[in-house]
């Protein structure tokens, strides 16, 4: 397996020192765009947008973040797999990254991880819909093909995906979490209910987003970084930090590193 090493050691006692020193000082609160609360983590870290099976991306951002911010902790949005063509090896990646690598590594859930349970705890019910949003550059990419959305179909896909992707791949997507969390700063895949504390969320809005995330602003200074709806652009505004840039179509992943008082971003 590639582990992620995105490389350094990160030094708790000098931490903030050398990244201000390194970046430069923190932006004044207005170019965080109108938000009462400073972005305020425990320490720096990393969150990744949707990577959708774009390994190649995934690999050229380490070789930039290891360049421009090594040594930090990493968070993944969700949405490993679908749509592009190597979601096999980005799950491969991530799971040997999070186990073996040089620094902490945090994988989240997204709503493309939990289609592809459902496709497999029941391909009848949930496998055409999986298929369309896609599913199936995933199955490609684990060998496996599928005759068509017909029941016997969908069955015979199935079970040919778990046994290609085997007992471990499977758990250590079940596994995976909806939330992380340091300081004020909340990582989720789409977002949060802006009305409920952020330890009585949903899962599902969560994983899949709630209506009233993007129009109505959280009450408690606590920023959401999320994935899941593309932006043109990442960007940090009103205690939200959207990192999706499409990666599986415009070439571009992004990661924000975010630190206290201060989002900035990195691309391929």
């Amino acid at each position: 397996m590639v582990a992620l090493a995105f490389g350094g050691d990160w030094d708790t006692k000098n931490s903030m020192v050398g990244f201000l020193r390194k970046f430069g000082a923190a932006p004044k609160q207005s170019e965080v765009k109108g938000f009462s609360h400073p972005v305020a983590p425990d320490q720096p870290f990393l969150a990744i947008g949707d990577i959708h099976g774009r390994a190649d991306l995934l690999q050229r951002l380490e070789q930039i973040i290891l360049s421009e911010a090594p040594g930090l902790p990493a968070v993944f949005v969700g949405d490993y797999i679908d749509r592009g063509e190597h979601s096999a090896h980005v799950i491969e990646i991530l799971m040997s990254g999070s186990q073996t690598g040089s620094q902490p590594v945090f994988c989240l859930k997204g709503n493309h991880e939990e289609m592809c349970l459902k496709f497999l705890d029941d391909p009848e019910r949930y496998g055409a819909r999986w298929l369309r949003f896609g599913g199936l550059q995933t199955l490609a990419s684990y060998g496996v093909q599928v005759a068509g959305s017909e029941p016997d179909s969908l069955m015979r896909a199935r079970d040919d995906l778990a046994v290609a992707m085997g007992d471990a791949v499977i758990e250590w997507i079940r596994a995976l979490p909806t939330m992380w969390r340091s300081g004020n700063v909340c990582v989720t895949h789409a977002g949060a209910d802006p009305a409920r504390p952020l330890d009585a969320q949903a899962e599902s809005s969560l994983i899949w987003g709630h209506k009233d995330f993007a129009e109505k602003p959280r009450t408690d200074g606590q920023w959401v970084v999320y994935g899941h709806v593309i932006a043109d652009r990442a960007n940090a505004a009103r205690g939200r930090i959207a990192v999706d840039t499409g990666a599986y179509a415009t070439g571009r992943l992004t990661a924000a590193v975010i630190s206290q008082g201060s989002v900035r971003f990195l691309a391929t």
